[in-house]
């Protein structure tokens, strides 16, 4: 079954361990998303603010290590700008990949900067990541303990740049993404854009109550506006436990998505692995080991169509929606 995964950290990965997109001992290689039937990957290019190195000359870099690596593996994998580019691909039996930033301050505060990042091809940009930014607050700011990650920011929304800078990327035709963001920032986002948007690598905060997750009522606004979130492969995102370090399963991927269906049904679930930038305390160790979460969703009563839907249809829809 053909996959879509709205978020993977391997560019960084690369950039840090060395090593080549084709073959690696990552989560994801091309080699591995063969073997799982992979349509399409998104790339975040993961910068950290507290790098040494400034932020925008990383994302710079980072860039530059993606479409070195794609452009070595052309008869696999092609980079896409638009729906129809992904289509295409398809059409063509090669993969596509799709370039997008987790950490929306690498613009400097300079929307000229955000403009020039879609001419490089980015297509989706988490806002936050875990530090404030100028452009709004995450849930899991000053995290040292793993009992912080349960600690809920419901009063820090969007900056007036990071209002600005939405507005600037719907009408650029970037998507949005919410994973990270506070749940203020959140509901700022629903406030201020009219598009479906999405929550690249996130669970339901009912099933897992840590605050990168999503609440109910998020979920439901979400599904409204016709987005979609990813599930994130993370063990701690996935199941409640005392100390962290708790161990990914896929029973616990298929509860949450299970739970997601009876909230609001099918049509807004996706697939955000995280892969490569996770704990490796994983039951599906890499890409390849995708059709094991196909056959649960199944053996769990969801029907063929189901498990299209959340391994690529939801999101290829609101890619054919958002994207130009």
């Amino acid at each position: 079954m053909k996959i879509v995964d709205m978020h993977c950290d391997t560019i960084l990965k690369i950039y840090d361990d060395g090593g080549s997109l084709l073959e690696n001992d990552f989560n994801i290689d091309l080699k591995k998303m063969l073997a799982g039937d992979y349509l399409l990957q998104n790339f975040a290019m993961f910068v950290d603010l507290k790098d040494s190195l400034d932020p925008l000359t990383k994302a710079q870099r980072l860039i530059d290590l993606y479409y070195r690596e794609i452009d070595k593996y052309k008869d696999l994998i092609r980079p896409v700008f638009s729906y129809d580019d992904i289509i295409s691909n398809y059409d063509k039996g090669i993969m596509s990949a799709m370039l997008t930033l987790e950490e929306g301050a690498v613009v400097n505060n300079d929307l000229a900067i955000l403009r020039n990042y879609y001419r490089l091809g980015v297509r989706m940009i988490t806002l936050t990541w875990n530090y404030p930014n100028g452009i709004g607050y995450p849930n899991l700011a000053g995290t040292k303990e793993y009992q912080d990650l349960y600690r809920i920011n419901d009063h820090d929304g969007l900056t007036d740049f990071g209002i600005e800078y939405i507005k600037e990327m719907e009408r650029l035709g970037i998507i949005i993404d919410v994973s990270h963001l506070g749940d203020a920032g959140f509901y700022d986002v629903l406030k201020y854009t009219t598009k479906p948007f999405v929550a690249s690598h996130s669970n339901a905060r009912s099933v897992c109550g840590v605050a990168r997750n999503m609440s109910d009522d998020m979920i439901r606004q979400l599904a409204k506006r016709n987005g979609v979130m990813g599930i994130n492969f993370c063990g701690d995102f996935l199941r409640p436990s005392s100390s962290g370090g708790a161990r990914s399963c896929i029973e616990d991927m298929v509860k949450h998505i299970l739970y997601i269906k009876d909230l609001v049904g099918i049509d807004y679930i996706g697939l955000g692995s995280d892969f490569d930038g996770i704990s490796q305390n994983l039951e599906i160790k890499d890409a390849s080991m995708m059709p094991l979460l196909e056959k649960a969703l199944l053996e769990a009563g969801l029907t063929v169509e189901e498990v299209e839907k959340v391994f690529y249809k939801n999101v290829l829809r609101l890619y054919k929606e958002v994207l130009r």
